[in-house]
């Protein structure tokens, strides 16, 4: 069966100031799918996001959306004044009606016990559940997460990239996954697409790795940081990224 189309963009470019900043760039996103964007900075993957989500007009290609497309954004980092005294369900009830019960969403980014706590005395991991899961009360076709694991352990990274994986599933949307950490790339992403000002490569993340342009723009000296990350399901994590004994999960 051929994966439903959410977005294609074809030959996408912008220009600024007479400079291309996005060239001839080509991304696909289909249903149930994850494609990971990576890049150095400066290589125009904010430009390439900003133009999907049709913030920003291509200056040439073509955009073909599916109608009626809804699209669930989860921002690199979010700051908070410590003298606003704002919760978890509140900074999640604010804006527009939700598609998505509350108790629904925090159960899917195991935050359930998080609802009452004040955004500032979270912790990373804690802070990028809760901007995953007002992303997700869309209930979004497609999630857009840019640098998910921003002001995250490694500890807790892996237990991140297993939630977005289990939400694809759950939910069947399609996932764009922006990093600028090769050596984050995860084993769960469908497709890399190598980005810098045009795309340089892409495909399953051992192909990217190998490839001769992957290497030629980011060379044999990050060629040791990069791994293609593998995790197994024979434990289950809390919210911290914390491995749960098994005689203390709820449903053991």
């Amino acid at each position: 069966m051929v994966p439903e189309l959410l977005i294609r963009g074809q030959g996408l470019g912008v220009k600024r100031g007479g400079r291309d900043i996005l060239k001839d760039a080509d991304l696909t996103l289909e249903v149930g799918k994850i494609v990971t964007l990576i890049g150095p900075n400066g290589a125009g993957k904010t430009t390439l996001v900003r133009t999907i989500l049709g913030l920003m007009k291509p200056d040439s290609g073509s955009l073909q959306r599916k109608p009626g497309l809804r699209i669930g954004y989860m921002p690199q980092k979010m700051h908070v004044d410590p003298s606003l005294p704002l919760s978890v369900e509140r900074f999640l009830t604010l804006g527009g009606k939700p598609r998505l019960a509350l108790p629904e969403v925090l159960a899917l980014t195991g935050i359930e016990h998080l609802h009452r706590a004040r955004l500032q005395n979270l912790s990373g991991g804690e802070t990028q559940r809760v901007l995953l899961a007002r992303a997700l009360l869309r209930d979004p076709d497609l999630l857009v997460l840019d640098e998910p694991v921003q002001g995250v352990d490694v500890r807790g990274q892996a237990a991140l990239y297993d939630l977005i994986n289990d939400i694809r599933h759950k939910q069947g949307c399609g996932v764009l996954l922006v990093s600028h950490d090769l050596h984050l790339v995860m084993a769960n992403t469908d497709t890399v697409v190598c980005l810098n000002q045009h795309v340089c490569c892409q495909g399953h993340p051992e192909e990217v790795t190998s490839d001769p342009a992957y290497l030629a723009l980011f060379g044999g000296t990050l060629e040791p940081q990069v791994a293609l990350y593998t995790h197994h399901h024979d434990h289950h994590h809390d919210a911290h990224g914390d491995i749960v004994p098994e005689d203390t999960r709820p449903d053991a």
